[in-house]
């Protein structure tokens, strides 16, 4: 049994002891401590209640999770606006619909289905940041408690905001709606047994593509290994050949990591999700730019052209948005960190490398909805297949190694030495460290973590066996500065 806090919130696999694993009573405790930092975080005149949106996707302990944190917000004398199943960015949305004072979405994201966890939002439906996040957790660890007098106790409301989110997507500028209604695609999604098989059909078929859907039914009966990698996606693969669609989507259990798969049955590669869709906002503004003589700045406003990902994103970003005249900048891993420079930079476009759009223009979250949409626009308008396209972007891969330590002390040497080592070169340390190889287009990106003595190292070039060697070098230099 696994319980992880952490300041985005709190995520475990049911069952078991209290504090050892996502159980009742941490789900209520964690609860109570959002619901005191909220009061905290937003003063109210007395008499004003707080209202929190709570979504869900279709875990099958979506429920249970449900009746408790609902029944604890009520019990702090909070309003409670129960969203049901609903995506991730749908859950984000609707707190801003809603005009709430913040959310909780009751997903486990690409994890099996014995996980569950509580995802913080505050009122602009955005991750907590991390003093905020870092409060609930200390405020859940003093276990004091002081509930809602009767009189006092919240209400709850229900309200499904699917219809809503996907109307935000097609009311975007920049989603062709008429070309991509012209272009006449088929295309089939694995929903993976959740809240993906309600909303992604919906917003297809608004699209006017006609939509095949496999494991579509939301049951939390993951159909496969719910994180939508290449080996996790035979099934998609094969009906997208014998039904010989345009494309394939794939969406994790709760709709804001996307992938696709070519028409030919191959991966597109996650990493080159968010490269598509930059490729498309950025190529669209400098088109605009030309056509009314103005800058590249005029372009996108009230946006900068600047894209954003993590350190271990894929370089294709920045040589996508260099290449159009953008400005590409690098944030610490975490959704929270790529939103929050995002924001300081004016960002158009931005996200993660595993398959994570953050498109502003509609809010500050990942969502494989807009996702789609922007990406099924530029495959209308350049009017060629998924993996002629995919040969019109800088082809990279990342490698992904580890190096396990018996003392965890030993990590900060490890990443102090490495850089003195590697000083001469392009050195980051805002998330672990990062060496950039500029003159051969190569990169190497070490993390410790957080609850194991690892060190992850992911490594990046324009071959898997340079990225292989690269990772490699690393590790052995790594080895020899402990005396292994």
């Amino acid at each position: 049994m696994t319980l992880i806090k952490s300041i985005s919130g709190i995520r475990g696999t049911i069952g078991g002891n209290p504090g050892s694993a996502l159980t009742p009573v941490d789900i209520v405790k964690f609860t109570y401590a959002y619901c005191a930092k909220l009061r905290e975080r937003r003063s109210k005149p007395a008499g004003q209640r707080y209202k929190v949106v709570v979504g869900k996707d279709a875990r099958m302990s979506g429920e249970m999770v449900e009746q408790l944190v609902c029944g604890t917000l009520v019990a702090c004398g909070v309003d409670v606006v129960k969203a049901g199943f609903a995506s991730t960015p749908t859950t984000e949305m609707a707190v801003v619909f809603a005009k709430a004072d913040g959310g909780i979405i009751l997903t486990a994201s690409h994890n099996p289905k014995q996980w569950n966890a509580l995802k913080l939002l505050n009122e602009k439906g955005e991750f907590l940041n991390a003093a905020e996040g870092q409060a609930i957790l200390d405020c859940a660890e003093e276990g004091t408690f002081d509930f809602a007098q009767v009189d006092e106790l919240g209400h709850i409301t229900e309200h499904d905001y699917t219809d809503e989110h996907i109307q935000a997507v097609l009311d975007l500028e920049s989603v062709d709606v008429e070309a991509v209604r012209k272009a006449n695609f088929k295309v089939v999604v694995d929903a993976v047994n959740s809240v993906g098989g309600i909303i992604m059909p919906r917003l297809l078929e608004k699209l006017g593509v006609k939509c095949i859907c496999i494991n579509g039914e939301p049951t939390g009966n993951f159909a496969h290994n719910p994180e939508p990698l290449p080996q996790n996606l035979v099934e998609l693969s094969e009906t997208v050949v014998r039904e010989k669609a345009a494309l394939g989507v794939s969406v994790d259990p709760d709709v804001d990591r996307l992938a696709f798969i070519c028409e030919n049955g191959e991966p597109f590669v996650e990493e080159y999700t968010l490269v598509s869709v930059a490729d498309y906002l950025f190529s669209r503004a400098a088109k605009i730019a030309k056509e009314k003589g103005c800058s590249l700045e005029e372009a996108t406003a009230p946006y900068a052209p600047v894209s954003c990902s993590n350190l271990s994103s894929s370089r294709a970003l920045r040589d996508v948005t260099e290449k159009w005249g953008g400005t590409y900048f690098a944030s610490a891993v975490g959704e929270v960190n790529v939103t929050t420079l995002m924001h300081a930079k004016k960002a158009l476009i931005g996200g993660e490398g595993n398959g994570g759009v953050i498109y502003p223009a509609i809010h500050s979250g990942r969502d494989a909805m807009v996702g789609v949409a922007l990406f099924l626009s530029n495959l209308a308008h350049k009017n060629m297949s998924v993996s002629e396209l995919k040969k019109t972007y800088p082809e990279y891969f990342i490698a992904k190694n580890r190096i396990e330590l018996s003392d965890k002390s030993l990590i900060d040497k490890i990443l102090s030495e490495l850089k003195k080592i590697y000083a001469n070169e392009n050195v980051n340390d805002i998330d672990g460290v990062k060496i950039s190889f500029e003159s051969k287009k190569q990169w190497v990106h070490l993390r410790k973590s957080n609850t194991e003595p690892i060190i992850r190292i992911y490594s990046e070039a324009q071959s898997m066996a340079e990225a292989e060697a690269l990772g490699n070098e690393v590790i052995s230099v790594a080895n020899k500065i402990i005396g292994k």
